[in-house]
């Protein structure tokens, strides 16, 4: 029914600086004592490329992994562990961008809300519900049936 694509994998961490050095600006500790930031600093942090196998080589993701969302998954949560042991890191966590996708037709997933839902120009049918893809038949008819919502008429077709 609804197919999950993830992407774009990082990690976001929270930064406060104390130190010139938390920021990378070395070799200023004879001449400062502090670093002043009106506030938290967020970074993202991006993983390597799972097929980026040395400076210039690289092959796709899929040829290098058998698992491409777990691995990134797995070098994330690396990646964050290094994070938190770091004196200035207050706050990290791994997220990605998801992507919902009908397996019936491919379109994006899209759903009725409830306001949708309680609208008859918006649904198939009388029958149509929060939640209930809006992209095919064949999408529409998986709902229902898991539900137990009766099934849409078609045009000719007895009722």
């Amino acid at each position: 029914m609804r197919i999950t694509h993830r992407d774009e994998w990082r990690v976001t961490a929270t930064v406060k600086p104390r130190r010139p050095a938390d920021l990378g600006l070395t070799g200023l500790g004879e001449l400062s004592e502090f670093v002043a930031v009106s506030g938290p600093i967020t970074v993202a942090v991006l993983p390597r490329r799972l097929g980026k196998l040395a400076a210039g080589m690289m092959v796709s993701d899929s040829m290098a992994s058998r698992d491409v969302e777990g691995d990134y998954r797995r070098r994330c949560e690396d990646i964050a562990a290094e994070l938190r042991r770091l004196p200035h890191v207050d706050d990290v966590s791994v997220a990605c961008t998801e992507t919902h996708f009908c397996s019936h037709c491919n379109l994006q997933w899209e759903v009725l809300s409830a306001d949708q839902a309680a609208d008859p120009a918006n649904g198939q049918d009388e029958h149509s519900v929060e939640g209930e893809p809006v992209c095919c038949v064949e999408g529409i008819a998986e709902f229902r049936t898991e539900r137990g919502i009766p099934q849409l008429v078609r045009a000719g077709e007895p009722a």
